[in-house]
């Protein structure tokens, strides 16, 4: 399908706007600042392109729009008027839709059951006039499905159109579409892309958040872009460019961190992924890794990159392919794995790789219990706590002492713990998910000189990163992944930011 953007004669006739959204911020408790003095004007028939990198404060500014979250200040104009939503509820009645990502819809239900759940006004309709009203819907998006269809039965790129669908049976004036794309196949996307331009074409006002600029690129009429909670750069289609896009998402960070890894030698493939695919992965992915070696995957959300290297640990059943660690073919299961040598960081630490309630020297004991225990496998506390002294004095983790439970410390510190938890223990390969994520300057520098010395020791190390001007400084090598298969590889000193930016949106 080929979308075609409206013509300008068309936009320059467009009024007043559907929604203003006046110097907005917004300010969570312990200070974090996710919004910074946000202004935008949504208009009908119009395409808005919201983008910028994870964390630049998009999703936060949605949840705002859409009554889930109320900014700390500014000022949301409605239809003309200032408005004041509490609850998604109260955006929902004013006439706001949201699809997101994930599509929440019910899949024992019939495709006509999902669209008009929870819809009042479908009370008085007769069976065959909801679906003729569906069919109107249908039309309305070049969209054919039958309405009596089971969802559970349907692809995910289906589902999703019907999660456009039901917000379309909201008749809104104003429809988010976040992430409609990041997990649905290429020939899925023409069908949600072209639904958002039919939307615009018919009066509504239309947010696309993605990640992919390609996309935007094809339907956006204008685009604002978020960095680090601000609205640092906005334009319409005449001043639309990947270079601008990618300039305004990446800023001045493409100097923040200078690439000073160390020149290392690496040695024989330590990690060799062969043809694996499991229930959480639409592709067989292959890939190597050496001794000494980090390799960085560069991916969206929704790209698959978490789901591999759980598939890899052996956390999600695996369908098809082998990993080989070592020599040896691993079982698919995380005993296996970590028997293996595998050692796993995941980007949850909290939830998936600490117990908060437990101090510093439970927590680093946690994947070691069998080498700290005494006869009648009874563990050894003493030796727990020696272990946690050792982790806390070289890892530099600053607690009162290694009685400290792990809820109370600083993202960086808990961090530490986690790799702790690990690194005490012989192991061939460090699977790291965002070992970054939510930790300040000092804690980023102290971890990526951890990563860096434990590849010196001959460990191979697969790292997900999110922050690319972070990954190019640490890794040696970069994989490319886009819906779940990898686009292409390449040396990371041979590539740039912006290019990687480009590569991961579907631009080169």
């Amino acid at each position: 399908m080929v979308v075609v953007p409206p013509s300008a004669s068309r936009l320059d006739a467009i009024e007043s706007p559907t929604l203003e959204i006046r110097n907005i911020t917004k300010t969570y408790p312990g200070g974090t600042q996710a919004l910074r003095g946000v202004s935008l004007s949504l208009r009908a028939g119009v395409v808005h392109g919201l983008v910028g990198a994870n964390g630049a404060g998009k999703s936060t500014l949605i949840k705002i729009i859409s009554g889930a979250e109320r900014p700390t200040t500014g000022e949301m104009v409605w239809l003309g008027s200032s408005t004041d939503w509490r609850r998604p509820a109260d955006a929902q009645s004013a006439g706001v839709a949201v699809v997101h990502q994930q599509s929440p819809v019910v899949p024992a239900l019939s495709v006509l059951e999902n669209v008009y759940l929870g819809n009042e006004a479908t009370g008085l309709w007769k069976p065959q006039e909801r679906v003729t009203r569906f069919a109107a819907l249908c039309e309305r998006v070049s969209f054919v499905i039958n309405p009596h269809t089971i969802v559970a039965e349907l692809s995910v790129g289906d589902r999703q159109m019907v999660s456009i669908l039901r917000a379309l049976a909201q008749d809104p004036e104003l429809i988010l579409l976040d992430e409609p794309t990041a997990s649905i196949s290429p020939a899925e996307r023409a069908g949600v892309l072209g639904a958002a331009r039919s939307l615009a074409a018919a009066g509504v006002a239309v947010v696309f958040v993605s990640h992919f600029l390609n996309e935007v690129m094809q339907i956006c009429d204008e685009v604002s872009v978020l960095r680090d909670g601000e609205l640092v750069d906005e334009f319409d289609r005449d001043g639309m460019s990947v270079e601008r896009m990618v300039e305004g998402i990446v800023g001045s960070r493409l100097h923040a961190i200078e690439a000073t890894k160390p020149k290392h030698d690496v040695g024989d493939v330590i990690l060799d992924v062969r043809g694996l695919q499991s229930t959480s992965m639409n592709s067989a992915v292959s890939l190597q890794v050496r001794r000494g070696e980090i390799v960085g995957i560069a991916g969206l959300l929704g790209s698959g990159r978490t789901s591999l290297l759980k598939a890899i640990f052996g956390a999600d059943r695996r369908v098809a392919g082998e990993v080989v660690v070592n020599g040896q073919s691993l079982a698919a299961s995380p005993r296996a794995a970590v028997n293996g040598g595998v050692a796993f960081v995941p980007e949850d630490r909290m939830s998936q790789g600490l117990i908060g309630d437990w101090e510093i020297w439970r927590n680093t004991s946690l994947a070691d219990s069998r080498e700290l225990s005494r006869r009648f496998r009874f563990l050894d506390v003493a030796r727990e706590r020696l272990l946690a002294n050792r982790a806390r004095r070289e890892l530099g983790i600053v607690a009162p002492s290694v009685d400290t439970a792990v809820k109370d410390l600083s993202g960086g510190n808990a961090q530490k713990v986690v790799f702790a938890k690990w690194i005490y223990k012989t192991h061939h390969v460090l699977l790291l998910d965002e070992p970054t994520a939510g930790v300040d300057v000092a804690g980023k520098a102290d971890l990526i000189k951890l990563i860096r010395d434990l590849a010196e020791r001959g460990i191979g190390v697969l790292v997900v990163l999110s922050e690319f001007e972070e990954l190019l400084s640490l890794v040696d090598r970069v994989v490319v992944l886009r819906h779940g298969a990898i686009e292409m590889e390449f040396p990371a000193d041979a590539v740039s930011v912006a290019d990687l930016t480009a590569s991961v949106g579907g631009l080169a």
